[in-house]
């Protein structure tokens, strides 16, 4: 896991960056709120401890830019509209310096836990295949599969009811946005094309057919 400390005092920085390394994190350091941004842009912590008061972007700034990422903010500011403001912007905790380490690190913990949490909720998974709800991607085995807007639709939806008969109606229904002109007829293309790039890539079925009903998502041969 890796988390950036962004702070100008370089004792405060030093410490943290000491005991969280001890902690098997990876750490990285910035030391005004642009340099962070910059940083980030290179690469995504998983988790962000933010001093307010930087040279050139405030914390405050900086926070509003950014986005997935938990961002625990250590400040000396403890008034309770400060504290208030800053959650409502988009701060996962606020901490007042001085500060116990112990509570910290227990607070870190928390948050990306939370945060793996969140991530495992995007990715659906059925054997072999994931599918990331956020990248719009799809893999078995470790390889990407390449799918089109239209198949990508039809496989979140089936992996969403894995196991249960999908109507055509509501496959039809829910890909409407991707493929506005689908009928039924050219819904059985789509289906064609999605099994066979699956079958390629885990060299089995994975879509069955329930005739006259619809289709389900299923490790078994059609029946």
């Amino acid at each position: 896991m890796k988390i950036m400390i962004v702070d100008d005092d370089t004792h405060i920085s030093e410490m943290l960056r000491e005991n969280l390394s001890m902690e098997g994190y990876e750490v990285t350091a910035a030391y005004s709120g642009t340099e962070a941004k910059l940083l980030m842009d290179k690469e995504r912590p998983d988790l962000i401890l933010l001093d307010l008061m930087l040279p050139g972007m405030s914390g405050e700034e900086l926070i509003t830019q950014i986005s997935g990422i938990p961002v625990i903010v250590l400040s000396a500011k403890a008034d309770i509209a400060d504290k208030v403001g800053l959650l409502r912007s988009g701060a996962a905790d606020y901490m007042t310096k001085p500060f116990d380490m112990q509570e910290l690190l227990a607070r870190i913990d928390v948050q990306l836990r939370k945060a793996e949490s969140a991530t495992d909720n995007k990715i659906l998974r059925y054997n072999d295949m994931s599918l990331d709800q956020d990248t719009h991607t799809v893999s078995c085995r470790g390889c990407k599969i390449r799918l089109t807007r239209t198949e990508y639709a039809i496989l979140r939806i089936l992996m969403l009811k894995k196991e249960q008969v999908v109507a055509k109606l509501t496959i039809l229904e829910n890909i409407s946005e991707d493929t506005p002109d689908c009928t039924e007829d050219s819904l059985k293309i789509h289906i064609h094309n999605l099994r066979r790039k699956l079958k390629a890539a885990a060299d089995k079925e994975y879509i069955s057919a329930v005739w006259g009903i619809g289709f389900m998502l299923t490790d078994r041969p059609d029946s």
